[in-house]
C-alpha cells in the first residue's frame, strides 16, 4: 500500500526528484529530508510513554512526519547534521554536531519500515573498498591486481612489477582539500613519472593501487532487487574518459543496452545482497578479450543518466522496491 516514504539527501538531487515525482504518480507521498538541516531547520524527536509505547517525529519548516508510519525510507545521500550557526566555538561545534549524528542515526536504526539500499549501518560498512574486492573474488569476480598501502618501497616494487602501468584512487574520500579551502576530486589516475618521483609521500597515508586494465568499454550494472541493468560506456573512444568515465562527456561519449552473461548477472545480484543491500551500482570493465573485471560497487551510486541515454527503466523499478520490496515483473529486464 503506498504512503509516506521519506527520502534522505542533499538538495535539489535530480535522481531522488526524478523517483519522487514517479512515486507520487503511484499514489505515494515522498517526504524530503537532508538530515544537514537538523538541528538548525528541524526537529527529531521520540517520545516513551511508561507502558512502553513510543512516539517519533520529525518536524521541518514544510514538513510534520509520523516516522513510525512511514513505508519506506531511502538512504539516497544523507548529510551529516550540521550545528546551529549560532554556535561558532569549534569544540563546541563538534561536539553538538556528535550528538546530534547519534540521535538522529538511531532514530533512523529504530524504524520498523521498508530501508532502500539497507539500514545505515549497513550501508556504511557496505562502501569498504577493500572488503568489496575481497568478497568479489571470493565470489568468482576477476579483479585487477591490486595493493592497498602506505609503504612506499611496496608502491614501487608493484609499479616495476607491472612496467609503470598502474592507476591510483581514493580509498574513501574522492574530494581533497586545498590550500585555498576548496576542494578538488580525486578520481582515478594513470601514475605518471613524476609520481614515482613523489612516492615517498605514500607513507602519509593508504592509496589504492591497481594495474590499468585494458578496456573494451566501461560497464555500469545497476541491480534494484533481483533485477539488473547493464550498460555499456564507451569511455575509450573519448580521450578524457580513458582511464575514468567520470570524466566523460556526455554528448560525445556513447551508451548502449549491454547483455550480461548469466553467471556475471548473478554473481553482480549476489554481491550486492551478500553485503546487505537492496541496490547497488557496480563498475566493471569489459577487456577487448572478452573478460569481466570487478571494479568496485557504489551503494549510492547515480543511475539517472544511463537511463536517460539507454531507456533501462532503472527509476521504475527503484519505485517498486520503495514500494513494494521487490521489482516487479513488469518493470524488470533482463540484463
Amino acid at each position: 500500500m503506498a504512503g509516506d516514504i521519506l527520502v534522505l539527501t542533499v538538495d535539489g538531487d535530480p535522481h531522488a526528484e526524478h523517483v519522487a515525482g514517479l512515486l507520487a504518480g503511484r499514489g505515494a507521498r515522498p517526504v524530503f529530508f537532508d538530515p544537514a538541516d537538523y538541528p538548525a531547520g528541524a526537529v527529531l524527536e521520540a517520545v516513551y510513554d511508561r507502558d512502553g509505547r513510543v512516539r517519533r517525529r520529525l518536524r521541518t519548516g514544510s514538513a510534520d512526519v509520523d516516522l513510525d508510519r512511514l513505508t519506506a525510507v531511502w538512504f539516497r545521500r544523507p548529510r551529516p547534521p550540521v550545528a546551529h550557526p549560532e554556535i561558532v566555538d569549534a569544540a563546541a561545534r563538534g561536539y553538538v554536531e556528535q550528538e546530534c549524528l547519534a540521535f538522529a542515526a538511531d532514530l533512523w536504526d529504530q524504524l520498523g519500515c521498508r530501508t532502500v539500499p539497507a539500514p545505515r549501518g549497513v550501508v556504511t560498512l557496505a562502501q569498504r573498498k577493500s572488503s568489496q574486492l575481497a568478497l568479489a573474488g571470493r565470489l568468482g569476480f576477476e579483479l585487477p591486481a591490486t595493493l592497498i598501502t602506505n609503504d612506499p618501497d611496496a608502491f614501487l616494487d608493484f609499479y616495476a612489477r607491472h612496467d609503470g602501468r598502474i592507476i591510483t584512487k581514493p580509498f574513501d574520500n574522492p574530494w581533497a582539500p586545498r590550500a585555498d579551502g576548496e576542494e578538488t576530486s580525486r578520481l582515478a589516475e594513470p601514475v605518471s613519472t613524476r609520481d614515482v618521483a613523489y612516492a615517498d609521500a605514500i607513507r602519509f597515508a593508504p592509496v589504492i593501487t591497481q594495474e590499468y586494465v585494458d578496456k573494451r568499454v566501461e560497464l555500469r550494472v545497476t541491480v534494484v532487487g533481483r533485477a539488473v541493468f547493464a550498460a555499456e560506456i564507451h569511455s575509450q573512444e573519448n580521450n578524457h574518459a580513458r582511464f575514468d568515465w567520470r570524466r566523460y562527456d556526455l554528448g560525445s561519449t556513447r551508451h548502449e543496452v549491454h547483455r550480461l552473461p548469466g553467471d556475471v548477472a548473478r554473481r553482480c545480484v549476489e554481491i550486492v545482497e551478500r553485503l546487505g543491500l537492496c541496490y547497488g551500482a557496480l563498475d566493471l570493465i569489459l577487456t577487448p578479450d572478452g573478460r569481466y573485471v570487478f571494479l568496485e560497487v557504489n551503494p549510492s551510486g547515480q543511475w539517472l543518466w544511463i537511463e536517460q541515454a539507454t531507456g533501462l527503466p532503472i527509476s521504475e523499478a527503484l519505485c517498486d522496491l520503495l514500494l513494494y520490496g521487490e521489482v516487479r515483473a513488469a518493470t524488470a529486464r533482463p540484463a
